[in-house]
């Protein structure tokens, strides 16, 4: 018998002095009570109730053994209600991870945003070109860009992004513009952590390598060496939309642009998603969407 099996019924039959109104307090049948509260007795080894046809008492062991169980029987009561409460209400930590640049011009904010609308949320963000594991670092949610590669987690598209290859007219103006892929191999690229560009043709992804006299692992450095001059760059439109719309950045092999790709919320598969995890992918979905 399980040690917690029939002390509710017990503490219920002590409070109202009756079996009565212990299974009305419970919702269940009378005999379901007796039974359970016999079961307990059994379990212990002592009489808790005296039992007459007008009134139920406490013995001097069901004395006892109520002044302890009633705190247990209380302190469930509280948990459950702290529970229904978050179910109705977010509240508690909520960890993010996200890449640098991206988390920083758009996730951060809305974040920021999220935490006004429910001021019970707390927030931990870790912006990171890294992929954190979920597990391991207690991360709530992930922020992905591009492909997936782990299926052990959910994933929900948020939004997507473009790749844009460009250069600064000046760049064009010594160098003149590529039209095709062959060309790039004359062209100074502006590297990033990986050594090729992906780009679409005849409906065909494929992978071109390139070199240079450039190489960072940030967009930010890429972006202003392009600027300057220094070479082409593939770079997603975050880093790149303003410069292209003012000019600093001429965009080239339009013709050749990959795919838009997708950007993601990771979480962990529960079939009870917490309140605070499903209002705040919602809300960064229905945000970065529009």
């Amino acid at each position: 018998m399980a040690s917690w099996e029939g002390v509710n019924e017990f503490v219920s039959v002590a409070q109202t002095n009756s079996f009565t109104g212990a299974a009305k307090k419970l919702s269940t049948s009378v005999a379901q009570v007796s039974r359970r509260v016999s079961a307990l007795e059994q379990h212990l080894g002592v009489v808790l109730l005296y039992r007459t046809t007008r009134r139920v008492s406490l013995t001097e062991a069901g004395q006892v053994y109520y002044q302890q169980c009633k705190h247990v029987v209380e302190g469930l009561d509280l948990a459950e209600l702290a529970v229904s409460e978050m179910q109705s209400s977010p509240k508690g930590l909520l960890k993010i991870t996200a890449p640098v640049t991206y988390g920083e011009q758009h996730i951060a904010p809305l974040l920021h945003q999220f935490l006004g609308q429910y001021p019970a949320v707390n927030l931990e963000l870790v912006l990171t070109n890294q992929k954190l594991d979920l597990i391991e670092s207690g991360i709530d949610i992930a922020v992905r860009l591009g492909r997936l590669d782990d299926s052990r987690f959910v994933a929900k598209k948020l939004s997507t992004r473009q790749l844009h290859v460009c250069a600064s007219p000046a760049y064009i103006k010594r160098h003149g513009e590529p039209y095709t892929l062959s060309e790039l191999s004359h062209h100074q690229c502006l590297m990033g952590s990986i050594d090729y560009w992906r780009f679409t043709e005849d409906e065909t992804e494929r992978s071109i390598r390139v070199n240079g006299r450039v190489k960072s692992n940030s967009g930010l450095a890429l972006r202003d060496a392009a600027k300057r001059g220094l070479g082409l760059v593939q770079l997603p439109d975050y880093y790149v939309h303003e410069d292209l719309a003012a000019g600093h950045l001429i965009e080239v092999l339009t013709h050749y642009r990959c795919e838009r790709e997708g950007v993601w919320a990771l979480y962990l598969q529960n079939r009870h998603l917490s309140p605070k995890v499903r209002l705040l992918i919602d809300f960064l979905s229905e945000a970065l969407s529009s």
